[in-house]
């Protein structure tokens, strides 16, 4: 398993156990300011992957309508019909790497910090 698909399985993880808190406990659950960029960045994230399978779809759709090749239909130079389309797919592609990289940066601050603490806690003499 990739380190992003480990951090896409714990970031579930994360939302689900802040949303079954904030709702048993009826209060808001406090969490950091860096769990909550967490969460907007992959809210970000889930947010762009719907839209741009929307989008791949309507593309498909429309390329089978028109019954054009693949390479043809899919370069944006020889479908200026489609081209802004195609051209928005491209960036919610970008983005979503953008996005999927600074939570990945937050996984791997998150778990330097926690073998940090783990060292601590073993560098210190029992009482």
């Amino acid at each position: 398993m990739s380190f992003s698909q480990e951090l896409y399985r714990d970031f579930a993880i994360l939302i689900g156990q802040f949303l079954k808190e904030e709702f048993q406990v009826g209060g808001i659950v406090e969490i950091s300011a860096s769990d909550r960029d967490l969460i907007a960045v992959m809210r970000r994230y889930f947010a762009a992957q719907a839209e741009l399978e929307s989008l791949k779809a309507q593309l498909e759709a429309a390329r089978q309508a028109a019954g054009e090749a693949i390479g043809v239909f899919y370069d944006p130079r020889q479908n200026a019909e489609h081209a802004a389309d195609l051209q928005r797919s491209h960036s919610f592609r970008e983005e979503m790497a953008s996005l999927m990289q600074r939570a990945e940066a937050w996984g791997r601050a998150a778990s330097g910090a926690d073998e940090h603490d783990r060292s601590a806690a073993e560098a210190e003499p029992e009482e």
